[in-house]
């Protein structure tokens, strides 16, 4: 996984927790689960190359790269 999707997946993360806490101040709670979804979607990709770093980590071990 490149630096730039790390940063890209931690400002997504980062824009999610101000929208749900901007909601959360405004009483609106459709902002604030908006907010939530765009924080869980932001860490599930950072899961997902995270396993991708997993395998070619694993990968480059078995064949001594």
């Amino acid at each position: 996984m490149g630096i730039g999707d790390k940063i890209s997946n931690k400002a997504e993360e980062l824009k999610g927790a101000a929208q749900e806490k901007i909601g959360e101040i405004r009483g609106d709670s459709g902002q604030e689960a908006e907010g939530a979804a765009d924080q869980s979607e932001a860490k599930l990709k950072q899961a997902g190359e995270n396993a991708k770093d997993s395998f070619g980590d694993a990968k480059d071990a078995i064949t001594g790269d």
